[in-house]
């Protein structure tokens, strides 16, 4: 993870208050997380880490672009995201529990790595659902043949849909037409 040495912050030697750190992140970062379900992207990353005499406040502000599969269509997008998250990190000797906003390190520490957080972050504000909206751009990323054909397929499929003069559907019309025995009938 030499990569990731930037993202070192030299929390030792710095007086208490608010510091800056300004990041762009791309391929290189992201190829630090061989796992990673994203492999490049352009990014904007703001830290800002305040700093206090037994904790550190960490504010994580980025905006831009990753590059992913549309859910839609399976083309490649560049898919904007935009977040912004904290993180505080006290100092302590003890081995405490950590959870998902504080974090513990040794009051001895020369150096605290944001890198991996930043990755958290930018991974967890990522839409579950991977769509772009190709109609408000004029620079289409989505695969118009994909697109045709999934528009062809739910057109070439009216049963599936409500019947708008009955406001039926015939699937669940069909399924009150079972006899369901609910007695429990040994042989």
């Amino acid at each position: 993870m030499n990569g990731l040495i930037p993202f070192s912050l030299p929390i030792k030697g710095l007086r208490n208050g608010v510091h800056e750190f300004q990041y762009e992140l791309g391929a290189e970062f992201f190829a630090e997380f061989p796992e990673s379900p994203v492999q490049d992207g352009k990014l904007s990353l703001k830290v800002i880490l305040d700093k206090q005499p037994t904790l550190f406040v960490l504010f994580f502000d980025f905006a831009g672009t990753v590059r992913t599969d549309c859910d839609r269509c399976l083309a490649e997008i560049d898919l904007p995201i935009a977040d912004q998250q904290q993180l505080i990190v006290k100092l302590s000797e003890e081995n405490e529990v950590e959870d998902a906003e504080v974090i513990y390190i040794h009051p001895e520490s020369s150096e605290l790595n944001v890198g991996t957080f930043a990755y958290e972050f930018i991974i967890l504000a990522i839409p579950l659902t991977r769509t772009y909206d190709c109609v408000a751009d004029n620079y289409r990323q989505c695969n118009r043949e994909m697109l045709d054909l999934l528009s062809k397929k739910l057109v070439a499929a009216p049963d599936a849909q409500d019947n708008p003069e009955t406001g039926e559907n015939p699937i669940w019309s069909a399924l009150k037409d079972l006899n369901i025995n609910n007695t429990n009938e040994r042989d």
